[in-house]
């Protein structure tokens, strides 16, 4: 059992690591109202991969009842009565808005792990602690007056306590959406009033298995028998019981570690029938995860490529995949777009309208443990600056604004996005225009 006494924050011996975490509040919908002020305290939502499912909700359309991860046709009528704002993913935006929200938590914070996009943990250790609600306050003011954004902001002696004075942060209004739980008086009745499902790593089946067994809330949890936790919830369960109890088993990671598989994959807007068509989008999948794969300078050794039909429908079933081995780890778009198409006229059969197709990069290594075939031949340092001068041009010009031949311009696969608003930021036909 934690020792903790109720009434006061955490003991000294837990300080001597404070963490934050800065979470965009509502950030897809956040970002369309953005350009639009219109929208504010408008119930608004954004819709998945070809206007299918809700992703997104602003606090007024959560009070209506629309519910997260639902098709949104589920809610038509809602949508018409409460006249609710609809709009497609804007993932160009959403992605452009978070880098400059993450660029000024670089200026502004000691260190900084971002975390997804539209969250980032901040290392306030060399802050004192009697300053870091102040500090917390003046991150969240410059952003919302440099990007525009609002975010709420948790600090915690652990990550996974930083976590829950998020959460807190941004359901109570009274917290005006900083919480500092290094400070706060009486932790253990805010633990009291906050779901055991909202704790960092507790995913819907440990949630429902600690509900059977009466473990319903944070405090709860933070409560528990170590040696119970250990043997239901594994090792990870114990170091989640320690981190709310304020010894701090999560490191930080300023730089986030590569990543060891790369997937690119999209359910199309219109079913393919033709392998033309299907090998058009196959391959422009194929350069998004290469270009991924250049950033991190790695190189993948292997390539699974994947097709499928619409579960859902009466149309004939297929669905198959197939692991290529390269002969040599590449990452040059040619070159796996190339080992890419000879798996993908595998599996390839006629007569079937297919939903989704898709590429995983696997077994990546770094790009400076690259070893050559004894027959490879390929002057690849050309290939390989000629492939960076490409991303160059389509970093500043626009995505596949230089591309291959194979990549198409038919894009009978392309995504159904009727709802899509501007891209303001990374479009120049779509800057915003202002009339005087």
């Amino acid at each position: 059992m934690n020792s903790t006494n109720p009434n006061k924050a955490f003991p000294e011996s837990a300080l001597n690591n404070v963490f934050a975490l800065v979470d965009c509040n509502n950030f897809y919908a956040s970002c369309e109202r953005l350009f639009n002020p219109q929208l504010e305290k408008k119930p608004v939502i954004v819709l998945s991969n070809n206007d299918g499912c809700v992703i997104a909700r602003s606090n007024e359309a959560k009070a209506i009842g629309i519910k997260m991860g639902a098709p949104a046709f589920e809610f038509k009528d809602l949508i018409k009565k409460y006249k609710v704002h609809v709009f497609s993913s804007n993932f160009a935006l959403y992605g452009d808005i978070s880098n400059r929200i993450m660029n000024t938590l670089y200026d502004l914070a000691p260190d900084i792990e971002v975390y997804s996009v539209d969250e980032a943990f901040l290392d306030l250790t060399s802050i004192k602690l009697e300053d870091a609600t102040a500090f917390a306050k003046r991150i969240r003011k410059t952003i919302k007056q440099w990007v525009g954004i609002p975010v709420s902001i948790g600090i915690g002696p652990t990550k996974t306590l930083a976590k829950i004075a998020n959460h807190a942060a941004k359901k109570n209004p009274g917290f005006a959406n900083v919480v500092n739980l290094c400070t706060f008086e009486g932790p253990d009745g805010l633990f009291k009033t906050i779901s055991v499902s909202e704790i960092w790593g507790v995913g819907g089946a440990f949630s429902k298995f600690l509900d059977e067994n009466g473990i319903r809330t944070v405090f709860d949890f933070k409560n528990a028998d170590e040696n119970w936790v250990r043997k239901h919830m594994g090792v990870m369960g114990q170091k989640t019981l320690f981190e709310l109890r304020g010894i701090s088993c999560i490191s930080f990671e300023s730089l986030a570690p590569d990543k060891k598989n790369i997937c690119t994959s999209r359910s199309f807007g219109t079913p393919l029938e033709t392998y033309e068509d299907l090998e058009e989008a196959t391959s422009n999948f194929v350069a998004r995860a290469a270009e991924k794969l250049r950033r991190q300078k790695s190189c993948a050794r292997a390539v699974t490529v994947f097709v499928m039909t619409n579960r859902f429908s009466n149309t004939p079933k297929y669905v198959n995949s197939i692991l290529v081995q390269l002969p040599v780890a590449t990452s040059i778009t040619s070159e796996l777009i190339h080992h890419t198409l000879k798996g993908l006229r595998k599996i390839y059969r006629k007569g079937y309208k297919y939903k989704k197709s898709g590429i995983i990069l696997m077994d990546i290594i770094p790009e400076d443990q690259l070893q050559y075939g004894l027959w490879d031949v390929k002057n690849r340092k050309k290939v390989t600056d000629l492939i960076h001068v490409i991303d160059k041009i389509n970093a500043g010009v626009g995505q596949g604004a230089v591309k291959f031949a194979v990549q198409g311009t038919k894009r009978r696969w392309k995504m159904h996005q009727e709802r899509l608003s501007p891209q303001y930021t990374t479009k120049w036909n779509d800057l915003l225009k202002i009339k005087i």
